[in-house]
């Protein structure tokens, strides 16, 4: 990774919010959903400024951090956009864009690795996709990783050491049953020791869930409030050949709300043989990103839910574009 890599150094910063932003791949259909276009334009007085290589920013007021994707009508990622392509409202105003990059930045990410029995003729893949994610990473990176079966544990704590991570996952084994949610909510709680402001759990899977003790509702309050971005790759059967409980039926709807959420995507994989390219290819949406930056015209520090929502000025000559972003922070407390 590039050593002179934007550096934003924030005094007080108490609701930063990095919004994760993902590249879509040609040829794999939209599983988030985009959020729409606006054709008409509003005048600022203040221009955004535009964040160079090996340039920092001094920052001395709230600051809220929107990492964003765009794509065109073939999934393919949309690169070379300007400040004045964007729009930021929250809770349906516009907010003035005063930082702008593009640039890549050290990753921490937690790898969320299914290992019940119903993977057993799929895991080989599946740890394939892993490996082939983690050759993805950057000297600055660092990864964790928690594999799970009717139990979650953390098999690896956060390392830079790819070939220990290696090593950990081609020696575990597929048994028992699923315990989906309790490993997201392991994830991000052990998010929480990450040392870089951006971070990413990716979850691979091949259903719901059977055996955890928090449910849907506590995961998404969880999500909602980690500034962690999730992707998944689920493996799933055909509908008719999954099991009939509720939790494993709503596993694949479930996963892809979630990921909405944090402004990541949910892969559904027919051919696990397809596993490792996707797999590299999510890794390869990590490092491209746009950061538009923006100071919340609403000052308050009243905990509350803030919508946010990323519109673009589509440049002339391109076809319809599509956004992808984080739906909202919490504002804080204090």
């Amino acid at each position: 990774m590039n050593s002179n890599l934007v550096a934003i150094r924030v005094s007080f910063v108490p609701f930063i919010s990095l919004l994760l932003f993902g590249i879509v791949i040609s040829n794999f259909s939209t599983l988030a959903v985009a959020q729409s276009l606006v054709p008409d334009d509003v005048k600022h007085d203040t221009p955004g400024q535009v964040i160079k290589q090996g340039q920092a920013v001094h920052i001395d007021v709230d600051l809220a951090l929107v990492n964003v994707t765009v794509t065109d009508p073939y999934n393919r990622l949309v690169t070379g956009l300007a400040p004045e392509n964007f729009r930021v409202f929250e809770n349906n105003i516009e907010q003035e864009i005063q930082y702008f990059s593009s640039e890549d930045v050290p990753i921490s990410i937690g790898v969320i690795f299914d290992l019940s029995s119903s993977m057993t003729n799929k895991v080989g893949k599946a740890k394939e996709a892993a490996l082939q994610f983690f050759k993805t990473a950057n000297s600055q990176d660092e990864f964790f990783l928690v594999g799970f079966n009717e139990r979650a544990e953390v098999l690896s704590p956060f390392t830079n050491n790819v070939d220990d991570l290696q090593s950990r996952i081609l020696s575990a084994s597929a048994k028992g049953r699923t315990a989906l949610l309790d490993a997201i909510y392991l994830g991000l709680r052990e998010m929480r020791t990450a040392r870089n402001a951006k971070r990413a759990l990716l979850i691979i899977s091949d259903g719901g869930d059977n055996s955890s003790r928090y449910n849907a509702n506590d995961l998404k309050r969880l999500v909602r409030e980690a500034d962690t971005q999730l992707y998944s790759v689920g493996i799933f059967d055909p509908f008719d050949y999954r099991s009939r409980t509720p939790e494993e039926l709503n596993g694949p709807s479930l996963l892809n709300e979630v990921t909405e959420l944090t402004g990541g995507r949910a892969f559904d994989v027919g051919n696990v043989n397809e596993l490792p390219d996707i797999a590299t290819k999510i890794g390869a949406e990590l490092r491209n990103q746009y950061i538009v930056g923006y100071r919340p015209s609403n000052r308050s520090h009243d905990a509350r839910w803030r919508k946010i929502k990323i519109k673009l000025r589509t440049p002339k000559g391109l076809p319809p574009l599509s956004v992808y972003a984080k739906t909202g922070y919490y504002a804080p407390s204090l």
